[in-house]
């Protein structure tokens, strides 16, 4: 029976196989994320959408998993269903709030489609397009979160003590692919306008795939799980309890990391969805061009990410690779807002920080919990995340509205970009305590990963 699960579990290829399945997930979901980025502008015309409610349906996205907590419970059923059932649920969810969105912007639905005139009969200050968009955002949100806590476990379950750093240094580069590409297929589909019901049916779709992709995942979980003789069953030592999340709370390290996680992501993601429109207003650069300088990011971090993760888990040095990372994010915001600099070196800069941060600070959870509790490890860590993907996006347009008073031709970033700037000192702080937590009670967070 053994030598089935050796058999299984330690095939490099199979290994390597689920990781660019599960990874191909991952990317359709940072695909719908981030395809609206570089449609701001034609959102607002087609949609009367202010900068305000753009930032509404950017943090819409992370409302079930900041105010229901989705991420948390998400992560609980992950440990107490397994990664088969939850998955399976979740990235549905994902999918469906996806199609849900792409109908939303649809001229059907502009012309009196399912839905169109309840949405229509009350907040009449909210399009019924924007209405429908926002409950397609909640559903993407819902699904999308969890599913990447799925991802999570799926890694740690095939690679932990086997370049656990590097599969998750390449699970982040398959994130920012989905992003990259978003960032450069979305305008140019969008065409100006002519083409936004393809642009945004496009990401949608491909949503769909991902939840094909994840069936097939599946398949090859069941029929591991079938060899092996394992029984789906969760025992009575595995179940979930709530001094489980107690232990978590009270965590130093664990806080610590949580806290770099939400400033540090809450100082890139809503930044990147205002990118685009923060070029083509500071530089006069086009749509395409701005979306192309935005891509510069995750095309960073598909390449360092790996790399990083790879040296992390030769080396280690994981407190002090978050603190370089945090530190490069401070001064890059620092330099976009108070400097006429270019922005090409600098969101290649930017990449790099944010290659930096995340190889170091997701395979570091397993030197903090129990195997068993992971999921729900990650999942209050991304429920926190999310607060601030919530936030953020909303205070950012709104201090945009607030500083362009009129119908300025060129806005002025500046003061938003400074509140994404306070962010990475923010995590600069947090990584600099977890750096100290990890000397003083000997954490090992410092140390190889693969070190046994």
């Amino acid at each position: 029976m053994e030598r089935l699960k050796i058999k299984m579990i330690d095939s490099k290829y199979l290994r390597w196989g689920i990781l660019i399945l599960v990874g191909f997930v991952l990317s359709v979901n940072y695909y719908f994320y981030d395809a609206f980025s570089t449609l701001k502008d034609l959102l607002k015309q087609e949609f009367n959408f202010s900068n305000t409610q753009y930032g509404l349906f950017v943090a819409f996205y992370s409302i079930p998993n900041t105010f229901l907590f989705m991420a948390v419970i998400g992560g609980i059923i992950l440990d107490k269903l397994g990664i088969r059932r939850t998955g399976f649920m979740f990235v549905f969810f994902m999918a469906f709030g996806a199609v849900l969105t792409a109908y939303g912007a649809s001229d059907i639905y502009q012309n009196g489609g399912v839905g169109y005139a309840s949405m229509k009969s009350f907040l009449p200050g909210y399009s019924p397009e924007l209405k429908m968009m926002l409950l397609g955002r909640f559903f993407f949100g819902l699904g999308a979160e969890t599913s990447i806590v799925v991802v999570s476990k799926i890694l740690v379950k095939w690679f932990k003590g086997k370049d656990l750093a590097l599969a998750f240094g390449l699970k982040v580069g398959f994130g920012r692919l989905g992003t990259f590409a978003a960032l450069n297929i979305s305008p140019v589909l969008a065409n100006g306008g002519a083409g936004l019901n393809i642009a945004v049916w496009f990401a949608a779709i491909l949503v769909c795939i991902g939840l094909l992709a994840f069936m097939v995942y599946i398949l090859i979980d069941i029929k591991m799980d079938k060899q092996i003789e394992k029984t789906a069953l969760i025992t009575e030592k595995e179940k979930f309890r709530i001094n489980d999340i107690v232990a978590l709370l009270t965590n130093r390290a664990y806080i610590f990391i949580a806290l770099l996680c939400v400033t540090f992501y809450s100082a890139v993601f809503p930044f990147v969805a205002f990118a685009p429109d923060f070029f083509a207003n500071k530089y006069g650069m086009s749509r395409v061009l701005s979306g192309q300088i935005t891509s510069l990011l995750p095309l960073g971090t598909m390449i360092f990410t790996p790399l990083f993760g790879l040296f992390i888990d030769r080396i280690g040095k994981s407190a002090t690779v978050m603190m370089l990372g945090s530190f490069t994010l401070l001064v890059i915001h620092i330099t976009f807002a108070l400097t006429p600099f270019p922005p090409y070196a600098l969101m290649v800069l930017l990449g790099i920080a944010f290659s930096l941060v995340p190889a170091a600070m997701w395979p570091s959870m397993v030197k903090l919990v129990d195997e068993k509790q992971i999921g729900t490890a990650y999942g209050l860590m991304y429920s926190i995340q999310n607060l601030g993907l919530w936030g953020f996006p909303i205070l950012a347009g709104f201090i945009l509205d607030v500083t362009n008073k009129g119908n300025l031709a060129v806005l002025n970033y500046s003061y938003t970009i400074l509140l994404f700037a306070s962010l990475g000192f923010l995590g600069l702080f947090f990584s600099y305590m977890l750096k100290r937590n990890d000397k003083k009670y000997n954490l090992g967070i410092d140390k190889p990963l693969n070190k046994k």
